[in-house]
């Protein structure tokens, strides 16, 4: 192949790694493809699938590339020729310019990224090796077909421009009555627009070109343009038992398109040419949510991580405040640290546990969760290793604790402080601190916020396991979310009793249990001792979720959760759902995210 270092040989890598990289895209959008037939089909339990496979098919698609440049050109980790710096150097100078003319070339920057970590030494994890800062911009990137279609009401009409947006979607299922629901879409928009309202002339619907499949919804994201003003909506499309269609909502404004692309969900499958122009369009509607989030939400959780890298190093540059032990009652498994002018949290797994669990164990408990549906209730995370935060950025309690807790994964070089292994998730206020100084209002909202959030996992067939407050969050939302991983389980799994009556009065005064308790054995009544202390706590649990105190509440979902029944679990109010306005048939079953 021409001399070692000829400008053959790493033309040839660079090549590889793309090839690996193409691979890996085109199965990615095979899966969404297939989302759309199985949403037609009805197949939910399908869609779920997809959506847990597609998430190890990246780290497959890089082992592959690996696997490739060790046996064709001799790149095993071990190889000699890694420590040659003009190789590397070559090979990254030669993937640029395959770029060019890419339509995903952050995500290939991303890739080869992934795949020279694999390899290198992480003193190489400068912008000479690989891409640290993005060496092809995607600021105007689009195919030949534009990534958003475009409708004008007033010159063809409003009934007649949305029913084209509808029919541009090409499902093939009948709806239910498509009229009908156009007539709601109208009359919902009358509704939000106030009276009196003028449309201008550039007065139009632009809409992202394909559908955002999760789950049993469908949803069409798009925005409505008048005298420059942008309004974001999106339209969640749901399946009968009939197999019929229908527009379930539309929601408007920033704070409602959020919700659904909110981190504690599971992720969209969109089949799109360009990311990064589905990207720039979303970002219009959510401009406070930043990129690496959206690349995140479409799937793309590699990418999501190193955007939030970039930004965390920007971040860095222009602050000053220091890395301090977040608030909160300290974990018994995790040492979570954050800087106070960034919204997220850090964790790191301790090596003294307070639990007898193995570290392996934890990461295949966050693994767990990152396959799983999340809900809407369960924090994601992205998962580190080698992270370098500046010694002087770490506050002294910080860094003693990081010694005393993990000092297998905690060393000091240079002016740094290098963390071998570590998660990051968006910081909320832990519930136990935020029920403390909330008003009666505001502990009620929580309250039955906690309760939905677990009812909610439950639906997901995941069981907390530790139920206490301080480990759900309040996002600023309002929104509780769980964050505390190690002891979820499938609810399948365990075994839901009622605590038997004591035999004697010795049993009842007996500091151990009558009874006999198997290692996935669960006394829902036993939740009230640790939960329900505080009497205005008490009061507002009974009253909004008694429920979970019964082993028959559990039991039920069970049920139906080994009977294959997906309960439905929506991220906007029920309030805003076209049913409220008209009747849907008996045969109608809602269905959602």
């Amino acid at each position: 192949m021409g001399s070692e270092h000829g400008s053959e040989r790493p033309a040839a890598i660079a090549q590889a790694i793309l090839a690996g990289f193409d691979r890996h895209y085109g199965l990615s959008r095979y899966i969404a493809q297939q989302a759309k037939a199985r949403f037609e089909r009805g197949d939910w339990h399908g869609i779920r699938r997809l959506a847990r496979d597609r998430i190890a098919f990246y780290d497959q698609r890089v082992r592959e590339a690996v696997d490739r440049l060790a046996s064709e050109f001799g790149l095993g980790k071990r190889s000699q020729r890694l420590t040659d710096d003009r190789l590397w150097l070559r090979v990254k100078r030669d993937y640029v310019p395959l770029l060019a003319d890419h339509f995903q070339p952050e995500l290939a920057e991303t890739f080869f990224n992934s795949v020279s970590c694999k390899l290198l030494h992480r003193t190489y994890y400068n912008n000479e090796f690989i891409f640290v800062r993005p060496a092809v911009s995607t600021e105007y990137l689009d195919a030949e077909r534009p990534s958003w279609r475009v409708y004008y009401p007033l010159s063809e009409g409003w009934r007649p421009a949305l029913r084209r947006m509808i029919i541009d979607l090409g499902l093939a299922c009948p709806f239910v009555d498509i009229e009908r629901d156009l007539s709601l879409l109208q009359l919902a928009a009358r509704e939000h627009f106030p009276p009196g309202f003028a449309y201008a002339a550039d007065c139009q619907l632009q809409v992202l070109r394909t559908l955002f499949f999760r789950n049993k919804g469908a949803y069409l994201i798009g925005r409505f343009i008048n005298d420059g003003e942008l309004l974001p909506f999106a339209i969640p499309i749901l399946r009968d038992s009939q197999g019929r269609l229908y527009l379930d909502a539309i929601l408007f404004g920033s704070e409602r398109i959020e919700a659904l692309f909110n981190f504690a969900r599971a992720y969209f499958m969109v089949d799109m040419d360009v990311p990064s122009a589905y990207v720039r369009f979303l970002a219009t509607l959510m401009p406070t949510k930043p990129e690496s989030e959206l690349y995140t939400m479409l799937g793309f959780h590699k990418q999501g991580k190193t955007l939030f890298y970039r930004d965390l190093l920007q971040h860095l540059k222009y602050s000053h405040d220091r890395f301090v032990v977040a608030p909160g009652i300290k974990g018994l498994v995790m040492l979570v640290f954050t800087l106070p002018s960034f919204p997220y949290v850090f964790k790191v797994i301790k090596d003294k546990r307070g639990k007898e669990i193995t570290r392996e164990f934890i990461k295949s408990q966050y693994q767990l969760v990152k396959f799983h549906d999340r809900a809407g209730r369960m924090a994601d995370t992205w998962e580190y290793s080698d992270v370098l935060f500046p010694k002087d950025r770490v506050d002294p309690q910080l860094l003693a604790e990081l010694h005393e807790c993990a000092p297998s994964l905690i060393e000091e070089e240079a002016g740094a402080v290098l963390v071998r292994h570590l998660y990051i998730e968006r910081r909320m206020v832990p519930l136990n601190l935020y029920l403390e100084r909330a008003g009666d209002a505001e502990r009620e909202h929580a309250l039955i916020e906690y309760g939905d959030a677990i009812k909610q996992m439950v639906s997901a067939n995941m069981f907390p396991g530790d139920m206490l407050y301080k480990n759900f969050g309040v996002t600023r939302q309002g929104r509780v979310v769980f964050y505390d991983y190690d002891e979820v389980a499938y609810i399948t799994d365990m075994n839901f009793r009622r605590i038997p009556p004591p035999r004697t009065p010795e049993d009842e005064m007996s500091a151990e249990p009558w009874y006999s308790v198997g290692p996935h054995d669960v006394f829902p009544e036993e939740f009230g001792t640790f939960l329900l202390g505080d009497p205005r706590v008490r009061e507002l649990f009974m009253k909004h979720h008694a429920d979970l105190l019964e082993p028959a509440f559990w039991q039920e979902r069970q049920r139906r959760i080994r009977e294959g029944e997906l309960d439905d679990v929506f991220p906007y109010p029920d309030a805003l759902r076209f049913r409220h306005r008209l009747a849907m048939p008996a045969t109608a079953a809602p269905a959602d995210a």
